[in-house]
C-alpha cells in the first residue's frame, strides 16, 4: 500500500524528558522546603486542578499556558511548604522548565524524519500536550517538518478519543488507512488502529516482539520499504 501521511506522539516517541533538568528541578525545591521532593503522577494532577482554577479548558492559546503554568509553579512550592519568595520562586522554575531544555530528541528522530520528509509523506504530531506544542518543536528544530501540530487542549479530546485522531486526519486531508501512526503507549497506538491507521508501538526496551512494536524508529522505514 502507498501511504500519504504519518503522525508520530510527541513524549517518549519523538523526544524524551531530560533527567538534569528533573533533577535541578528536585534539588530546588528540596533546597526551599528542607524537605525531599518528589512529583509522583497523583501530585501533578492535583497541582493541574489547582492552577486551573475552575477553568477549563485550562489554556487555549500560548499566553493562558504562560500563565497556567506560573500559577501551577507557585501552587506547587505552596504544596511543598515553601513560603518565601513563593512568586520569584515559581517564575525562575517556569523559565527553567517550561519549553527551555525540558526534552531532547531520540538518537534516531531526525533521520527518521528527514526520511519520510524527503519521501513526500504529509507529517503531523498528536499529542496529549498544550498549546505550545508547535512552539515547543520549533525549538528543537524539528517543526519545519510537519504541516500539522494536533494537541489534545486545542481539539478537546485526548487519546484514544477518535476526536483527536479524526481532528489530525483533517488538518491533513487524508484517511486512516491512509496514514501510519507512532506512540509510546500501548492504549494510544491501539486506539489509532481501531480508528484504521497502521499503528505502532513503540518500545525501546526490546521486550515486546508484537508484529505492530517497533524498538527503534528506523524500523517505520524499513516497514514502508518492504510494504511498498
Amino acid at each position: 500500500m502507498q501511504y500519504k501521511a504519518i503522525f508520530f506522539d510527541r513524549d517518549g516517541t519523538l523526544t524524551y524528558f531530560t533527567k538534569e533538568k528533573e533533577a535541578w528541578r528536585d534539588r530546588q525545591i528540596c533546597e526551599w522546603s528542607g524537605k525531599p521532593f518528589d512529583l509522583s503522577y497523583e501530585k501533578m494532577m492535583k497541582l493541574f486542578h489547582l492552577a486551573s482554577e475552575g477553568e477549563k479548558p485550562w489554556y487555549k492559546n500560548l499566553e493562558d499556558e504562560r500563565e497556567f503554568f506560573k500559577r501551577y509553579y507557585s501552587y506547587l512550592l505552596i504544596e511543598e511548604g515553601v513560603t518565601e519568595d513563593v512568586k520569584e520562586r515559581a517564575e525562575l522554575l517556569f523559565n527553567e522548565l517550561w519549553c527551555n531544555g525540558d526534552r531532547v530528541l531520540f538518537p534516531e528522530t531526525i533521520e527518521v524524519l528527514e526520511y519520510f520528509y524527503s519521501k513526500g509523506y504529509k507529517m503531523g504530531v498528536i499529542s496529549d500536550t498544550s498549546p505550545s506544542l508547535e512552539f515547543f518543536l520549533q525549538q528543537l528544530g524539528i517543526a519545519k517538518y510537519f504541516t500539522s501540530f494536533t494537541a489534545s487542549s486545542l481539539v478537546g479530546a485526548g487519546k484514544p478519543n477518535p476526536i483527536i485522531f479524526k481532528a489530525a486526519l483533517d488538518a491533513q486531508g487524508v484517511t486512516a488507512e491512509e496514514s501510519i501512526y507512532v506512540d509510546d503507549y500501548k492504549i494510544e497506538a491501539d486506539g489509532a488502529r481501531e480508528q484504521g491507521f497502521t499503528s505502532f508501538l513503540i518500545d525501546r526496551t526490546g521486550n515486546d516482539n508484537d508484529a505492530w512494536t517497533i524498538s527503534d524508529l528506523r524500523q517505520l522505514i524499513e516497514f514502508v520499504e518492504i510494504d511498498n
